[in-house]
């Protein structure tokens, strides 16, 4: 997204940049800040895997893996990477987003429109629902989903029968930002990857307004696949028991525990 660098030295200074902002950028008080990960662990992580979506629930990263022909929602150990259990989605379908409601697994497709729900602990599709548009990124917010479509609007569905509740309509210092992807909710706040950044942004779902920026661009730079131009940051999981947040990426062979400052 070409806007993206703009709009992220108007919220902040970046390291080594001049400490003015620019002469037209939003008042202190609303400029997000410029968060910096620290790496707390590395794990092993299918560098096959395109990954589309992860979540933790209950002791387990899932994912769903995206490509026609390819795509599948799995289940897989942390300390190993090793998949324990995969289910196939239907061929023809680019998997996408990924959440968990009621102990089902809710799977998003890119153009099919269509959200497919499986059973967490067998990983047996159990039914399936419509929605209209592109589906990008998914997460559990309370009673509700929340879907991105890479557009700079969020859509808040009911889980049970995805009818659309509201839209969030996202901005960073005033401006629309585009290209959301992979989101995951996180102390009620909403995390997302903007799409072939390396960077992810905090949503205040109420206002849509970005919070803080996430900095993943050493990351980005320790997995290095630059060479790859769809080997992109995407993946958000969020252990809120044990208070851990993962991340990876497509085709990445690491998936890193981070934790943000503050």
């Amino acid at each position: 997204m070409r806007l993206f660098p703009l709009l992220l030295l108007a919220a902040a200074p970046m390291p080594g940049s001049a400490a003015a902002a620019p002469p037209q950028a939003a008042p202190a008080e609303s400029r997000p800040a410029v968060l910096t990960p620290v790496v707390v662990a590395r794990y092993p992580h299918d560098p096959q895997a395109f990954t589309e979506g992860l979540l933790w629930h209950r002791g387990h990263l899932y994912e769903s893996v995206g490509l026609e022909g390819q795509s599948d929602v799995r289940r897989f150990d942390l300390a190993s990477g090793r998949v324990l259990a995969r289910a196939t989605i239907p061929a023809g379908m680019f998997g996408e987003g990924l959440a968990v409601w009621k102990n089902a697994l809710i799977s998003l497709t890119w153009h099919g429109g269509v959200a497919y729900r499986w059973n967490a602990a067998t990983l047996a599709r159990i039914g399936a629902a419509r929605y209209r548009g592109e589906g990008w990124g998914l997460t559990t917010l309370g009673d509700a989903l929340v879907r991105s479509d890479g557009s700079a609007t969020l859509t808040v569905h009911d889980p049970a029968t995805m009818v659309v509740r509201r839209r969030i309509a996202v901005t960073i210092n005033g401006k629309p930002i585009d290209q959301l992807n992979e989101l995951e909710a996180v102390d009620g706040a909403i995390l997302a990857n903007v799409w072939r950044t390396p960077y992810l942004v905090r949503i205040d779902p109420a206002s849509g307004r970005v919070t803080a920026v996430v900095d993943l661009r050493a990351i980005v730079a320790e997995v290095g696949l630059s060479n790859d131009i769809e080997a992109v940051a995407n993946g958000i999981a969020w252990d809120a028991q044990g208070r851990r947040l993962f991340i990876t990426g497509k085709r990445w062979p690491t998936l890193f525990e981070i934790r943000l400052p503050g």
